[in-house]
């Protein structure tokens, strides 16, 4: 941050500059998908922001780039009609859960780290499952319909990248057959 002449305000960045010139009782927060500017005595209106971000379907009011969950996080890169992309991190030791999707294939690249895929060997098939290593900048293709898991069996965190594509993209696509967060529904898109 660079602040000149920036008198009582509260100035917070998440991931790019930003420099303040003659402001006085202001909030500004940057996020990685959305910039506020309030003024402090009304910064508890932010809420109103929200819901409006809410009535117009605006994904801001609803996730944020970096999503955590119990195997480690993900990030959003880049989301349009017909893909998406995301960084995926997980822990040593963790694993996601065994899975499936109706609508979408995946195509993940390990960046960091060592991936241990399992793998069905067609739709939906969980009674063949095989197992293999991936090493950074080797990659796989999951096909839509396929049963499919993510483990890190190494010390340092996993990094890899998910291209997701399909007619439909929705963390709701995903049906679990097992996962040892105890996260066992099984969901399907609408």
């Amino acid at each position: 941050m660079l602040l000149h002449d920036t008198r009582n305000s509260l100035v917070h960045s998440h991931s790019r500059l930003v420099a303040t010139v003659g402001i006085e009782d202001l909030v500004v927060v940057e996020t990685e998908d959305a910039v506020l500017v309030a003024g402090r005595a009304h910064a508890q209106d932010t809420k109103r922001i929200v819901e409006q971000l809410k009535a117009a379907s605006r994904s801001e009011s609803q996730a944020m780039p970096q999503v955590y969950r119990p195997w480690g996080h993900y990030r959003t890169m880049v989301i349009t009609e017909g893909f998406q992309v995301k960084e995926i991190v997980v822990k040593p030791g963790a694993k996601l859960s065994l899975q499936m999707h109706h609508h979408r294939a995946e195509h993940w690249v390990v960046v960091a780290g060592t991936a241990q895929v399992t793998q069905g060997e067609g739709h939906g098939d969980i009674e063949q499952l095989n197992s293999f290593l991936l090493s950074e900048d080797e990659s796989t293709y999951i096909p839509l319909g396929t049963v499919h898991r993510l483990e890190n069996p190494g010390v340092i965190p996993l990094r890899l990248i998910e291209v997701q594509t399909g007619s439909y993209l929705g963390e709701d696509d995903i049906v679990r057959f097992d996962d040892v967060y105890g996260r066992m529904q099984q969901i399907s898109s609408p």
